[in-house]
């Protein structure tokens, strides 16, 4: 089964972090799909992202570019219903082996702010191949997945 990496913590770097756990792996020649949940613009908007590709893909399900928690009761309803069709978009990654890492950027903010259950990010996870690995970023984890993790790596603020 493939390995569950888990970056969180309070501290900053937990995206970048991940982001070079990408680079190291394309440098493998290694295929790396990258899902930003939560991140405004993200690095959607960014010209080297179009670099990356193709060992590099990245993808954002949100339409908004604000912050998901200044949103109206409404735009809040269909951004849930898009990073619902993030988290089908992983399943199928993972079922399909399309890669061999696949990024879950911010996932773990998901089940912290109650937006997705605890259960609906493991069954994301079950899916995955023998192959496939996965890297979840986020500042809580919680106990199941972290249950479910081969590495953790808490990353805390500067005192």
């Amino acid at each position: 089964m493939g390995k569950i990496q888990i970056f969180t913590g309070e501290g900053r770097g937990k995206t970048p972090a991940a982001l070079g756990e990408a680079l190291m792996a394309a440098a493998l020649g290694k295929q790396v799909v990258i899902i930003q949940f939560l991140k405004g613009r993200g690095l959607q908007e960014s010209l080297y992202q179009k670099r990356l590709e193709p060992e590099i893909k990245l993808f954002r399900f949100e339409k908004s570019d604000c912050d998901f928690f200044e949103l109206s009761e409404e735009k809040r309803k269909e951004e849930v219903h898009n990073i619902r069709n993030g988290l089908n978009f992983a399943k199928k990654v993972l079922t399909t082996g399309e890669c061999d890492l696949l990024i879950l950027d911010e996932v773990l903010e998901l089940t912290g702010n109650s937006l997705i259950e605890e259960e609906d990010l493991k069954n994301v996870l079950e899916a995955r191949g023998e192959y496939t690995d996965v890297i979840l970023t986020g500042t809580q984890a919680p106990e199941g997945i972290r249950a479910m993790a081969d590495a953790i790596s808490e990353i805390h603020r500067a005192r």
